[in-house]
């Protein structure tokens, strides 16, 4: 009895560590799958999966020997590179929570997710590192690590207490880190971007992410061939989990930039005959409207993939038109999905234009009212879905939580409609729904009329106060480069099109609308730099 207890006791533990699949697990199968296949490239290193893995490694158990464990809350801060990758993957090894950081944000919000996640590790590069010492000052910190410096480079003296990453693990052993970890541990909290209130921490695990992966790489129709590039800020869960993790997962080959610049991801596509590539809808624009775009060998780009915003209609036409060889998805979703949703395909591009597609492989997902009841085909409602995908929940807000969660289904927030053959239409986010005469206008709808109208190369659509509309629709234009757009030729555009109480009250034109680092569009800014329009 005593001999089959103490079996018993033994299996839970030795099944659980045979049938794991963590972050950490999926890099160490791809390198015994391909381990010299090409991995990743940035700047002038390009690495094997071998030779990645084993960076891992020695990180992991540098981080180890600091003291660093499993739970361990440990923020990162720095632009795409390859240490953003490996640390990535090494946190996860030994079980320690990565927190990747909005490099864009003030030193305010910086300190507000370190004190409220109780970070205490800070991994930054050079560049961000004293914005982490100031945010965390009088915190209890007890690891920081300097990323992306290389032998010859000298820390400043302010950062002594910091030490270089390849430093750390130069003399650090090879072999795997075999951590007790199980699917639902946690592997990342990310950070929300703040509208009305502070950003809220998306708890994801490893199993989260993963099943995210899958759905990923069956509905994005990825493979081993391809060869991606890594543009958009890691920090983010498009490209941190949509994009690098199933590549790595499933053993393709990635060019690592250090932003979202057209001319270098144009350069790139040619040099290294890049097959895969996603934007958000405001970087295509950049890239059609540069010069080398013409110029460029674009020719083995075939997975084109946008997101993070919605892609206006008459972009994604001249895109098709413009890069023949290419197919393009369109990904929605959240954060707090990790972040895939729907895909829509690329045979239903102008079929369905527009539509954010279908629920993806892992996911299930309604249209409910305000009741929390799902709605008829063709009406309008919230989004909600089930799904692994799904985050553990905020830190620290039990309350959000169940919000978010009540009913049993995670509440999107979006606004959308379902067509008889289940094609989900993105209406609006709720906050961007403007209530202008006590009805309620999509600034999406205005967007896209406005899109249609020659000389338009982006717009925004916000709403400002006003005294007798409550909001007043507003479009914000940046021209096409010798274009004569005038506020007259705008209104008459929109008069033709839509509905009296949809056309915008007031129009401005200007050179650049204010973007975060994955594209999408800040009408926060927006709506504080033009609440005045109306007085004027």
């Amino acid at each position: 009895m005593n001999s089959d207890s103490n079996v018993v006791d033994g299996l839970s533990g030795l099944l659980e560590r045979a049938r794991r699949n963590t972050l950490g697990d999926l890099l160490v199968r791809t390198r015994e799958r391909v381990p010299e296949k090409f991995a990743l490239a940035y700047r002038d290193k390009r690495l094997n999966y071998e030779e990645l893995d084993d960076l891992v490694n020695q990180t992991a158990h540098a981080f180890l020997g600091s003291g660093m464990k499993k739970g361990d809350m440990i923020t990162v801060m720095s632009k795409n590179s390859l240490d953003f990758v490996i640390v990535n993957f090494a946190l996860s090894r030994i079980g320690a929570v990565m927190i990747p950081i909005n490099y864009m944000l003030t030193k305010d919000d910086v300190t507000f997710i370190l004190n409220h996640a109780g970070v205490i590790g800070l991994i930054a590069s050079e560049e961000y590192a004293p914005v982490l010492e100031l945010a965390a000052m009088g915190m209890d910190i007890q690891f920081r690590y300097l990323m992306d410096m290389d032998e010859g480079e000298r820390q400043a003296e302010f950062l002594e207490e910091w030490i270089p990453l390849h430093i750390g693990r130069q003399d650090q052993p090879f072999h795997y880190v075999d951590a007790e970890l199980s699917d639902d541990d946690l592997a990342h909290v990310l950070y929300t971007s703040g509208t009305e209130s502070r950003p809220k921490g998306v708890m994801l695990t490893h199993k989260s992410i993963i099943s995210e992966y899958v759905s990923c790489i069956v509905d994005g129709k990825m493979s081993e061939e391809d060869v991606l590039i890594h543009a958009l800020p890691m920090y983010h869960s498009a490209q941190l989990h949509c994009f690098l993790g199933p590549s790595i997962y499933l053993g393709s080959s990635g060019i690592i930039l250090d932003g979202a610049s057209p001319e270098m991801i144009l350069r790139t596509i040619e040099k290294e005959g890049a097959t895969q590539l996603f934007c958000p809808p405001t970087v295509w624009i950049a890239l059609l409207r540069h010069p080398e775009f013409d110029t460029r060998d674009l020719s083995t780009l075939e997975k084109c993939y946008y997101g993070a915003a919605i892609m206006p209609r008459e972009v994604l036409k001249e895109l098709s038109e413009r890069l023949p060889n290419a197919r393009f998805w369109n990904f929605y979703g959240q954060t707090e999905v990790s972040p895939l949703a729907t895909a829509l395909q690329p045979e239903d591009q102008l079929r369905k234009l527009g539509s954010a597609g279908k629920p993806t492989l892992n996911l299930q997902t309604r249209i409910v009212d305000e009741h929390d009841q799902e709605v008829a085909r063709g009406e309008v409602g919230e989004i909600v879905h089930r799904t692994p995908h799904a985050m553990k929940g905020y830190l620290h807000d039990p309350i959000k939580t169940a919000e978010a969660f009540r009913g049993g289904w995670f509440h999107s927030g979006d606004l959308g409609v379902m067509d008889e053959e289940g094609y989900i239409t993105i209406i609006d986010r709720k906050k961007d729904m403007i209530n202008t005469g006590g009805v309620n206008v999509s600034s999406r709808e205005v967007e896209e009329t406005i899109y249609q109208l020659d000389g338009v190369s982006e717009v925004a659509v916000i709403g400002i106060p006003d005294k007798y509309w409550i909001e007043a629709v507003t479009a914000i234009i940046v021209p096409k480069e010798g274009a004569s757009l005038t506020e007259e030729k705008v209104m008459h555009f929109c008069r033709k099109v839509l509905s009296t109480f949809k056309v915008p009250k007031y129009i401005a034109f200007t050179d650049f609308l204010p973007k975060n680092p994955s594209g999408k569009v800040l009408k926060r800014e927006l709506r504080k730099e033009y609440e005045g329009l109306g007085d004027v």
